[in-house]
């Protein structure tokens, strides 16, 4: 099968298995977005969305976000790790949200990633959900399944974020890079991963992967 049949069986499996793509974290506008995901850095989403409330319920907006402490932001968002860094760039980004920005969420990858604890994975989720903007982040179930396909060696998420925008259309970014992270959590997993539930995976992996999975020898047969 050659790489361009790849990309196509891979479109194919996600829009029949992901009609609809439900966002993984739990936000009403591009602030709460860039807040929660923030937050999710080296944290499960579902417990970001566990927080979030606490927080937002507090402050949902960069007005009323400063007038926390950063103790008192801490202490709310410590269950998502991380929490004196995050704290900060929470109460950081907030300021310069109200004194550059009007208090609205910039619109561009370069202001965003200005943000203190925003980086290019962050920009990319803001630009991506909150704007419509074609983007397409890279966390670890993307830059993992990228790697079982073949499309990526897996050396760094840059790479990998760059190897995806050079196969995949870059009109179906946005919706492709949350059905990715969608199947790898469902369908291929870092642990407890069952190869034959992984059609992708079985289909079209890289052959090094699948011979080191304890199913390839049912596999063959």
């Amino acid at each position: 099968m050659t790489k361009e049949k790849k990309v196509e069986f891979v479109i194919k499996t996600l829009n029949g298995l992901y009609p609809t793509i439900p966002v993984p974290l739990d936000h009403s506008d591009a602030y709460t977005l860039l807040i929660a995901v923030l937050l999710s850095a080296q944290c499960t989403d579902v417990r970001v969305n566990q927080i979030t409330p606490l927080l937002f319920e507090k402050a949902n907006n960069p007005y009323d976000m400063v007038k926390l402490s950063v103790e008192e932001i801490r202490d709310i968002i410590k269950p998502c790790g991380l929490s004196p860094m995050k704290s900060k760039g929470i109460y950081g980004l907030s300021n310069i949200l109200i004194d550059k920005h009007n208090g609205q969420v910039p619109q561009s990858f370069e202001a965003l990633e200005a943000l203190p604890a925003v980086g290019h994975k962050t920009a990319s989720v803001v630009m991506s959900q909150a704007f419509g903007v074609p983007a397409f982040p890279v966390d670890t179930h993307i830059h993992r399944l990228m790697y079982r396909w073949g499309f990526s060696n897996g050396k760094s998420v840059v790479q990998t974020e760059r190897d995806a925008k050079r196969l995949f259309p870059k009109e179906l970014w946005n919706d492709l890079h949350l059905q990715i992270i969608w199947y790898g959590r469902e369908y291929s997993p870092a642990r407890g991963w069952d190869l034959d539930k992984d059609i992708i995976t079985k289909t079209i992996g890289r052959q090094s992967v699948i011979k080191t999975h304890p199913q390839y020898k049912a596999l063959k047969k």
